[in-house]
């Protein structure tokens, strides 16, 4: 129920359990930004466009007309240049910053921002000549993110954001609609799930035949799939008519938790996590964890991170069981790490298609880790599918988990 870092040449905000969507909040203290600061740069005629529009704020008198986007189609890693050309029709508010936010164009999801008050390229409202063209640019590296990316922008104070006249116009919270920029897309990565003859027993300790039958697999850097060198955990996955079965081993030289009881949120500590989108649909999804403590969370998501309460109602029914190789909760001496087993009931899970499952099915899944170089500090994400966005909850990058 986090969110990890968004590492791409953009300027991003990083919170911990928090779905940025909102953008630009207040601040407490914060004198409004003056109007008039700066002198805003213009133009006589309005170049070639490759995104042109027709938004407007405060009835007409500020216009959006488009953007030029260089390249059109950019690769990741290749130098972007966009630049956005508004005019002022009329009487302008004061004192107005604008700010650029970049969002999955499938799910709205908040990827970064170039806020005015960040990249200090636009002048507030107030500076802008009337009936001129004003030109802001950025130029930025474009992100690997495996789909497409859109811009969303406007004019916003310690009260809120400006209003944009049409609704046709803006995404329902007043971010104009700007252009889409194309990313070739990453491949998702399959699991080959064997089925298990017998049930492993859920004792923390990887001995069982099933593990050896269960490929094994090593999680990648969870945002870009980077190969971890130290701290690894490594995942294998089983089934049988009535169960998915998780075993995770992981390399921990400080193995700690501070949580102790169902449900808390362990999430904000060292952590093993698996996600399951039984029915692929991008929406209904359960998440599942355990603690170096055994301490277990489980949640039933109806959306993309709906409503937490209602979601961690709902009982999983899973066993689970850990190991540590040292001593946990002492960092006076250097532990080798710990293993732990899940168990958990397939009918229970969201929209399963197949109760039992059937040879040949496919889901969607992601494995996770959350491994803390300094206890609350330094964190490191680890992931089956690498999610190149700052939130486990990434459906669109859960990878497949196929039943054989």
């Amino acid at each position: 129920m986090r969110l990890t870092c968004f590492a791409a040449a953009l300027v991003l905000f990083v919170t911990s359990c928090r779905d940025e969507q909102a953008g630009p909040r207040p601040r407490a203290n914060r004198p409004p930004p003056p109007a008039g600061a700066r002198a805003a740069p213009t133009l006589e005629a309005l170049p070639s466009l490759n995104f042109p529009a027709s938004a407007t704020w405060s009835q007409g008198a500020i216009k959006y007309l488009g953007s030029q986007v260089d390249p059109k189609n950019p690769q990741p890693g290749q130098r972007l240049v966009l630049k956005h050309y508004f005019r002022a029709d009329g009487a302008q508010p004061q004192g107005y910053q604008w700010f650029l936010h970049f969002v999955d164009n499938g799910s709205g999801q908040m990827l970064g921002n170039l806020d005015q008050e960040m990249q200090a390229s636009a002048p507030s409202l107030g500076a802008w000549p009337e009936g001129k063209i004003v030109e802001i640019v950025q130029q930025l590296q474009m992100p690997n993110y495996p789909g497409p990316i859109r811009l969303l922008f406007g004019f916003w104070n310690d009260q809120g954001r400006l209003a944009v006249d049409a609704p046709t116009a803006h995404d329902g919270s007043n971010r104009a609609l700007g252009p889409v920029l194309e990313a070739p897309q990453q491949p998702l990565p399959e699991y080959r799930m064997p089925r298990a003859a017998k049930a492993p027993t859920i004792d923390g300790v990887l001995d069982d035949e099933a593990w050896k039958g269960a490929p094994e697999v090593t999680l990648g850097g969870s945002l870009d799939g980077h190969a971890i060198t130290e701290r690894r955990t490594r995942v294998r996955l089983t089934w049988d008519d009535t169960h998915v079965y998780v075993a995770f081993d992981c390399e921990d030289p400080d193995v700690w938790g501070s949580l102790k009881n169902k449900d808390d949120p362990i999430y904000n500590e060292d952590v093993a996590e698996v996600f399951f989108d039984a029915n692929g649909d991008g929406a209904t999804y359960n998440e599942l964890q355990v603690s170096p403590h055994n301490v277990n969370f489980d949640a039933a998501f109806v959306a993309r991170r709906s409503d937490l309460p209602t979601a961690m109602k709902w009982e999983s029914g899973m066993k689970t069981a850990v190991k540590v190789r040292g001593t946990i909760d002492d960092d006076s001496d250097r532990d080798e790490g710990w293993s732990a087993e899940m168990a958990i009931p397939i009918a229970n899970l969201n929209q399963v298609p197949h109760v039992p499952p059937q040879k040949g099915d496919v889901w969607r899944f992601n494995a996770y880790r959350l491994e803390h170089y300094v206890r609350r500090q330094q964190i490191d994400g680890q992931a089956f599918s690498p999610l190149f966005v700052g939130d486990f909850h990434a459906l669109p990058r859960f990878g497949k988990l196929l039943f054989d």
